[in-house]
């Protein structure tokens, strides 16, 4: 274990979060709120610069540092729990959360691109703290950790280990030859559409700071609004449609995006995973906006598709935004709902959940099986699309998908101990394991996390954590082999 390597980098990632902020303390300046309110953002950012400081002094005459699988998902996992303990102290010396362990969720919501709220009055926050909310989501979503590989060759390090370690699918597509490249050009595109997307809001009418918010929301699909009805505060159907659309670009694999923009647009369509992600998000709108209009929830078939399909994106994609109290819907859509919580977006996106591309890897794998049974003499082979999946890639995905539920089921029994009812219970589980935010019951769209006690949102941070680092790189810390000649 090189742990004094592991330090370096942490400390590197801890002044990344920091320099974001001490561009939000910049607003609070700008918009002359309170002294207690600006030294809230920026004391912690001097303590993560001056932890990197230190880190840079201890370590100038090492040689290049090196990871090995074992340091790259401490490093990784590390990042998360330490971006999000000093995230949290804005919001407590600030005093708009007193209690340190909820803005620790908060926080750890944002990060993870969850979504999941503590806050019963979001307007009353002060606008850099809100911004340095959003901004939590925008750097989780394509990850610190993938920023910080986009800029590692400047501090001499081989990134492959920390971005596998990350990564939101079953591996790390190289768009370019280099993986610091990769990483810039993942950062470019994720930064170029958040930018198109702030402009298409304000055109339609938000003020650029919430259209800022907003934005840094649905691409990091994390789901967190400036006002506390979330995106259902405006009525404007211009920017429900672009918000749903947007949170769809945040679901799908940004490896897409850069063969699009490279004028690839055929391999963007042969993509099966992509065409399985267009399907489910296409069918499950339309069928909820027929049963929202044959139940009369709204008066036209067009207001019900418009609804339906922000609400399918959004929870589909794991963003969480809510145009209405979906919790009010018709049995068929709930239930449709529930089932879009276990699915989650493309890997390689910013979406949260299982992954389309590993349930289309299981179904594949049980129809083969069922091929194999009706005729055992055969030899069949997996595909996905041309390409043949190798045997450790499926047990790699089963085996996950497998833990995934089994701490699933291990949260639901933890959490049953609050007392809440089966509802709130199970789909807060799903909501903050699949990074989605908003569950159904007492957790859903019009309500908060708020009531939970201390242990029960410890628990559900670290389901967070789990979810959005895809299981194995936080579990495996836990076995006793991972520790083994420490």
């Amino acid at each position: 274990m090189h742990i004094k390597s592991i330090l370096r980098m942490l400390s590197a990632i801890l002044m990344i979060v920091s320099l974001f902020m001490l561009a939000c303390s910049l607003l609070a300046i700008f918009e002359q709120e309170t002294l207690l309110t600006t030294l809230s953002l920026v004391i912690p950012a001097a303590i993560g610069i001056g932890f990197f400081l230190v880190m840079s002094l201890v370590s100038r005459n090492d040689k290049k540092p090196f990871l090995t699988n074992r340091d790259g998902f401490l490093l990784v996992t590390l990042s998360w729990v330490f971006a999000s303990a000093l995230g949290a102290i804005p919001f407590v010396l600030a005093r708009s959360i007193p209690s340190y362990i909820d803005a620790f969720f908060e926080t750890m919501s944002g990060f993870t691109t969850t979504g999941a709220s503590i806050l019963t009055d979001i307007e009353a926050l002060p606008r850099s703290l809100l911004l340095w909310r959003a901004t939590t989501h925008w750097l989780g979503g394509m990850g610190i950790v993938v920023l910080l590989v986009a800029v590692l060759p400047a501090l001499g390090f081989s990134a492959i280990r920390v971005m596998e370690a990350e990564a939101p699918g079953p591996s790390v597509d190289r768009i370019t030859p280099h993986i610091s490249s990769t990483a810039k050009m993942l950062w470019l595109i994720y930064l170029g559409i958040t930018l198109l997307e702030i402009v298409l809001l304000v055109i339609g009418g938000m003020t650029l700071f919430d259209a800022v918010c907003h934005a840094f929301a649905t691409m990091a699909t994390g789901g967190f609004s400036t006002k506390n009805t979330s995106v259902a505060y405006y009525k404007s159907g211009f920017i429900h449609w672009v918000i749903t659309i947007f949170m769809f670009i945040a679901g799908t694999n940004f490896t897409l995006h850069y063969r699009l923009l490279t004028g690839k647009p055929r391999s963007v369509l042969k993509d099966t995973e992509f065409r399985v992600y267009f399907a489910i998000f296409a069918i499950a709108s339309i069928a909820i906006g027929f049963d929202l209009l044959t139940h009369g929830t709204y008066k036209s078939f067009g207001e019900s598709i418009r609804y339906s399909s922000f609400q399918v994106s959004s929870i589909l994609t794991t963003t969480g935004f809510a145009t209405a109290d979906f919790g009010t819907w018709p049995t068929l859509s709930l239930t449709v709902l529930l089932v879009l919580m276990f699915i989650g977006g493309c890997a390689g996106s910013t979406g949260g959940g299982i992954k389309v591309i590993r349930i289309v890897v299981l179904f594949k794998m049980a129809m083969t099986e069922m091929r194999y049974v009706a005729n055992p003499r055969g030899v069949y082979t997996i595909f996905l699309g041309s390409k043949a999946l190798r045997k450790n890639v499926i047990y790699d995905i089963a085996a996950l998908v497998f833990l995934y539920f089994v701490f699933f089921f291990i949260s639901v029994l933890v959490i049953s101990f609050t007392g809440v009812d089966i509802l709130t219970n199970v789909t807060a589980v799903i909501a903050n394991l699949g990074n989605i935010g908003p569950g159904l019951g007492k957790v859903g769209p019009v309500y908060n996390y708020s009531f939970f006690p201390w242990w029960a949102k410890v628990w559900l941070s670290f389901a967070m954590l789990v979810g959005r680092l895809e299981v194995y790189t936080v579990l495996v810390l836990f076995s006793k082999k991972f520790w083994k000649s420490f």
